[in-house]
C-alpha cells in the first residue's frame, strides 16, 4: 500500500489544471465511463489539445460533454516539423496531449515529444489510465512476473519470424493492425506452433473477442475480414522446475543416517547433509540422527 502521504488528493483551484507544460492524458480504449476525473478537468481546462487524430479527438470531446477547443495534429508524419511549436506553447500554459485510444507516447511518437520537451525545460506530466497492453497481458493469465511489451511487428514476413522467435523466451505482448493479423499469426505458427496465444480484440467495446490458443487456432476463430483494436499475447517459455526428490521412507532415511554415520560425520554435519538433499528440516532430520545413534550402541555421538 502507498503511504498516505505520497498520494496526491488535492486539485487544482476552480478545477482548472496547472498553469503550463504537457499533460499525456489517456483516453477510454472503447468504453467512455473509463476517463478518469483529472482526465475529464485537463480536458475541459487546457487551451490546446493535442492529437493523433483531430477527428476522432472532436468525436470523444463531444461525447464527453466538451466544448469547442483548439486542436493541432501530431503524429509521425509531421512530428519534426510540430514539436517546437507545441513546447512554445507549453511554456505559457497547459498543452493537453493524447491519442486515439489509450495512453499517448505507447507506440506513437510522444516519446519523441517528452523527449525534447525535458530538453527544452518543459514540465510534463502524465495521467495515469488505460493503456491496452497491460489489460492485455492481465487478461491473458499468463506469468506476467516479467513480461515484455514489443508494439508491432515487423511488416515483411522474415523481419516478423525473427521477432517472434526472439520473444519467446520471456511472455511478449504485440499490437497488430486487423489487415495483418493472420498474416503475424502465421508466422508466430511457423516459429512456434504449440506456443499459447492469447488475443483480445475491440477491447472494452461493445463486440469485445477473446481468444486462447495456439496462433493456428486462434487465427481459425478471427472473423473475415477482421477488423478492429487488437493485442495479443505470446506466453513465455516455461522455465523448468528443479526436479523435487520423492521424500525417502524411514528405512531409507535410517540407512542415509547409518551410512554417514560410517564416514564418520557428526550429527550436526549429517543433518545439514540430508537437509541440503532435500530430505526434510534441518533440525528434524538432527533429532533423528541423534536417536538413530543413541539406538546403535557402536556409534557415539557427534
Amino acid at each position: 500500500m502507498w503511504p498516505r502521504s505520497s498520494i496526491r488528493r488535492d486539485a487544482p483551484e476552480d478545477g482548472e489544471a496547472d498553469g503550463m507544460g504537457l499533460v499525456f492524458v489517456p483516453t477510454p480504449l472503447g468504453n467512455l465511463r473509463d476517463v478518469t476525473l483529472r482526465a475529464l478537468d485537463v480536458l475541459r481546462d487546457a487551451p490546446l489539445i493535442v492529437a493523433e487524430d483531430s477527428r476522432v479527438t472532436r468525436r470523444l470531446l463531444n461525447a464527453l460533454g466538451i466544448g469547442t477547443k483548439e486542436i493541432w495534429t501530431y503524429h509521425e508524419h509531421n512530428a519534426r516539423a510540430t514539436t517546437g511549436a507545441i513546447l512554445e506553447r507549453a511554456r505559457a500554459e497547459t498543452v493537453a496531449v493524447v491519442t486515439d485510444a489509450g495512453t499517448p507516447g505507447i507506440s506513437d511518437p510522444g516519446a519523441a515529444l517528452v523527449a525534447a520537451a525535458r530538453a527544452g525545460g518543459v514540465p510534463v506530466e502524465v495521467l495515469p489510465g488505460p493503456a491496452a497492453f497491460v489489460c492485455a497481458a492481465v487478461l491473458s493469465g499468463f506469468d506476467l512476473r516479467r513480461f515484455a511489451f514489443a508494439g508491432f511487428p515487423p511488416r515483411g514476413s522474415g523481419q516478423r519470424r525473427n521477432a517472434f522467435r526472439a520473444s519467446l523466451g520471456e511472455t511478449t505482448v504485440w499490437y497488430e493492425a486487423p489487415h495483418r493479423v493472420r498474416d503475424s499469426l502465421g508466422d508466430l505458427a511457423a516459429v512456434a506452433p504449440e506456443r499459447r496465444v492469447f488475443l483480445v480484440r475491440e477491447l472494452s467495446k461493445l463486440h469485445e473477442q477473446q481468444l486462447l490458443g495456439t496462433a493456428a487456432q486462434v487465427a481459425a476463430e478471427l472473423e473475415d475480414p477482421v477488423r478492429g483494436e487488437i493485442a495479443f499475447v505470446v506466453e513465455g517459455r516455461a522455465e523448468e522446475a528443479s526436479p523435487v526428490a520423492a521424500a525417502p521412507s524411514a528405512e531409507e532415511l535410517d540407512a542415509a543416517i547409518d551410512a554417514l554415520t560410517a564416514e564418520g560425520l557428526t550429527t550436526s554435519a549429517i543433518a545439514k547433509r540430508l537437509a541440503d538433499a532435500g530430505h526434510g528440516e534441518r533440525r528434524h532430520l538432527y533429532a533423528r540422527a541423534s536417536e538413530r545413534r543413541r539406538a546403535s550402541p557402536s556409534t557415539s555421538s557427534g
